[in-house]
């Protein structure tokens, strides 16, 4: 019998947990600060338990959570990740994340390796399938000979197209504080070998639209930082490299404005609580007093007052006599309308899109190389979301368990020895990433 425990019983768990309970001569433990959502997820099976735990209150008893088990698996928030992996290092037990590796997590690599265990992580959807169906196309472009001279990828978790019926083209299930977040960073890509700085303050204004296969028109803009993956991917030859996110079309007009008129603000304001979103918003563009805030907003944001940006707005609720939520910041307070305005319905359904594209060059031809996954939640059971995070840290456990993957040390999906047997099980429950080639 293999003792896995799971760390967080969140929105991504239940699939996870689901697969593990339904291997045999697994026992999971999921541990949970609130129990009622990890017995949730054991439901009553005799091979799992649920138990109480917060790890910002109790790390004392992580050790002996970790020391029974032969791997922990990581949903918590990212910035405990590296106080598990260092239980799972003194106690000899493997680790996986769905999160991005951060330099404390790679000093562990030595010890892990010392200790025989692996620590991997990035094993979910971005990062995670991104990052093994890449390297599936890059590994065999190599093998016949090629170099890639451009990469493209972009990932976006989105509402259905059924379910698309807000004008942002965008709902929540959790809190979008993270998402807000993400609206201040700044980002830079190679493109034709130059390296394209964005500033945050032009980071939503730097999008175009690309077309989909089987979805058609979304909008694309800079994902962060795209320069690591150069080395992270083997392909020193790329002249482009660039990571995009994915929205429907009207999030980024929206989404530039908020951030241009304010919004995006961390700074805190003590006088916010109490006040209506119609003050809020008429002190941001510096009025006392809110007649013609329309117009005036209007004119700040260099747009026509009955322009797509102004319904929008309009519409979360902006320009409303309604109080504003009782936090101190302007993203905090928008993170929570957007939570009031954008959440899914009963029955509605959600959508992953990741999309790579390629451009591959041979001794004697190019080829033109797409690779396209969409997944689609199911109306009252698990979200395509869950799915596609949980489902490959789920996998790659089974698979460091029955000794399919022997690697030791820090880890992310980029080898064959990961990225071949957890894409090929994906794909037998229908998560396939499809590729497409032509000579250009």
């Amino acid at each position: 019998m293999k003792n896995i425990l799971v760390l967080g019983a969140g929105l991504v768990a239940r699939p996870l947990v689901q697969y593990l309970l339904d291997q045999p001569d697994f026992h999971v433990t999921v541990a949970s600060r609130t129990v009622s959502k990890a017995n949730e997820l054991i439901g009553g099976r005799s091979n799992g338990r649920a138990l109480p735990f917060d790890i910002a209150h109790d790390s004392e008893s992580l050790g002996a959570l970790v020391a029974e088990s032969d791997l922990a698996i990581s949903l918590l928030p990212y910035v405990f990740h590296v106080q598990v992996a260092e239980q799972c290092v003194r106690h000899g037990s493997h680790l996986v994340t769905t999160s991005y590796v951060k330099d404390e997590m790679q000093a562990l690599d030595g010890a892990a390796k010392d200790a025989g265990v692996i620590l991997l992580n990035e094993i979910g959807l971005d990062p995670g399938i991104d990052h093994m169906s890449a390297m599936r196309v890059i590994d065999r472009v190599h093998a016949g000979g090629g170099h890639i001279k451009a990469f493209r990828s972009y990932c976006g978790g989105l509402p259905a197209p059924d379910a698309n019926d807000n004008p942002l083209g965008y709902k929540f299930s959790w809190s979008p504080r993270g998402v807000v977040l993400a609206g201040r960073n700044n980002a830079q890509y190679l493109e034709n070998g130059g390296v394209v700085n964005v500033p945050n303050a032009r980071l939503f204004a730097t999008h175009f639209v690309m077309w989909v296969e089987g979805l058609g028109d979304l909008e694309a803009y800079p994902n962060r930082d795209s320069l690591p993956y150069v080395d992270l991917y083997g392909i020193p030859e790329t002249e482009t490299m660039y990571r995009g996110t994915l929205r429907n079309l009207g999030w980024c007009d929206v989404l530039q404005k908020l951030n241009q008129v304010g919004y995006f603000s961390l700074e805190e304001h003590a006088d916010l609580p109490g006040k209506t979103f119609r003050q809020a918003t008429a002190e941001l563009i510096g009025l006392d007093d809110t007649p013609d805030l329309e117009k005036k907003l209007a004119a700040a944001l260099n747009v026509a007052p009955h322009s797509g940006v102004m319904m929008s707005l309009t519409w979360l609720g902006l320009l409303d006599n309604r109080p504003v939520s009782d936090k101190k910041t302007y993203l905090d307070v928008l993170a929570d309308q957007m939570l009031v305005k954008m959440p899914y319905r009963e029955g509605e359904r959600d959508m992953v899109t990741l999309v790579h594209d390629f451009v591959a060059q041979y001794p004697d031809r190019k080829e033109h190389i797409v690779a396209t996954m969409i997944d689609y939640g199911t109306p009252g059971g698990d979200s395509a979301m869950a799915r596609t995070v949980g489902l490959p840290a789920a996998i790659a456990t089974r698979m460091i368990l029955d000794g399919t993957i022997q690697l030791t040390g820090v880890h992310i999906p980029v080898l064959p020895d990961i990225y071949e047997p957890v894409l090929g099980e994906l794909e037998q429950m229908g998560i396939v990433v499809a590729e497409q080639a032509e000579t250009v």
